[in-house]
């Protein structure tokens, strides 16, 4: 069996690898023959968060070189198309299902909000022409794939005949079980990308409190340059080569979120890398981040900033509580969010579609 999958970016572009190139052992395993072809390469990605710069020569060149290549698609090479969210960006679904018709089956994929790009729009032109282009694509699709239930909701509502949730998960054989490390100061540590930073700036106040006078550090890995006055701040770079390894040396991961649509279909990933990493993690009561905390077991939920100060002083005081949280969310990751877990669900899946079980 020949699978098409239509990414959006390379595997250097997070959504992408986790949810797509991961899994290209498992399927060669499986005699499933794989060609994966990106919308947007490697450079884009590393340029983009270098300089934040749109690189529209660049957008321009790759919409046309997907287009070319589906209008010369064969389809007697393929069982099934598998797509990261849609084609094309911003483009309305009239020309995605021109470039969709064919007898092959696709399979749509989603680990965020993507529909809110358009749909919550205040340009009346975009909501004109792309509100419902993510519904109707989901609704010709012949299974979406979604990352959370709040995803799952949107395409039962939009029509979809079949929807599977499939959480992002890790490779545990990245994650070894996690040795006790001791910190001269109690360190928060945070991963993430530059557009993201904004959900660190909010905990400004509490953060302030816990690490006055030197009592905790803050590590933020992959943030944008920010600075909050009075705190032992370090930002570092964001690698795929050294995240773990960042990850390991700190005694509690946080995961802050506002409560809006777009956080409501964010899918915790940071939360299952820190879990993976026996750390203890402390995160805010919204969307799947209340499904994959149990609250005083494998970390805590906290919505006001004096609840958020209570969870991190609790954990800088209790170092058996510390550790003893970290052993239950690695084992929440063991059980529920790694690799081995869920190869198996997708590869049935996509088999289902195809035809082949």
């Amino acid at each position: 069996m020949k699978i098409l999958m239509l990414t959006r970016h390379g595997y250097q572009g997070s959504s992408s690898r986790y949810r797509f190139y991961q899994y290209a052992r498992f399927f060669k395993e499986q005699d499933i023959d794989i060609s994966i072809e990106s919308l947007f390469d490697d450079r884009y990605v590393e340029n983009l968060a270098k300089y934040g710069n749109k690189q529209y020569i660049s957008i321009i060149s790759s919409y046309l070189r997907r287009i070319w290549k589906l209008i010369r698609f064969n389809q007697k090479n393929y069982y099934l198309i598998f797509i990261e969210k849609e084609l094309l960006p911003w483009i309305p679904y009239q020309l995605e299902s021109l470039l969709l018709r064919s007898n092959i089956p696709y399979v749509l994929d989603y680990d965020d909000a993507t529909f809110h790009s358009y749909d919550l729009q205040s340009n009346p032109w975009i909501q004109s022409l792309l509100s419902r282009k993510i519904d109707l694509l989901m609704k010709q699709s012949a299974l979406v794939i979604c990352g959370n239930l709040y995803l799952a909701e949107r395409a039962i509502q939009a029509g979809a005949s079949r929807v599977e949730i499939l959480p992002t998960v890790v490779d545990l054989a990245k994650y070894p079980i996690e040795q006790k490390v001791q910190n001269h100061h109690f360190t928060i540590g945070w991963i993430g990308s530059p557009s993201t930073t904004r959900y660190l700036e909010s905990l400004a106040p509490v953060f302030q409190n816990i690490c006055a006078n030197h009592q905790a550090r803050l590590v933020a890995i992959g943030a944008k340059y920010f600075q909050i006055g009075g705190i032992d701040l370090e930002i570092k770079k964001w690698s795929e080569a050294t995240e773990v390894n960042d990850l390991s040396q700190i005694d509690v991961g946080i995961m802050p979120l506002d409560n809006t649509p777009w956080s409501r279909g964010k899918c915790g990933f940071k939360l299952i890398q820190y879990m993976a990493c026996s750390k203890a993690v402390i995160a805010s009561p919204v969307g799947v981040n209340t499904n994959i905390v149990e609250n005083g077991v494998n970390g805590f939920l906290a919505s006001t900033h004096q609840e958020w100060i209570d969870a991190l002083v609790k954990l800088r005081d209790h170092r058996e509580l510390q550790e003893q949280m970290g052993k239950n969310g690695r084992t929440t990751v063991d059980n529920r969010y790694s690799l081995e877990v869920t190869a198996p669900k997708l590869v049935e899946l996509l088999k289902s579609v195809a035809g082949e079980v």
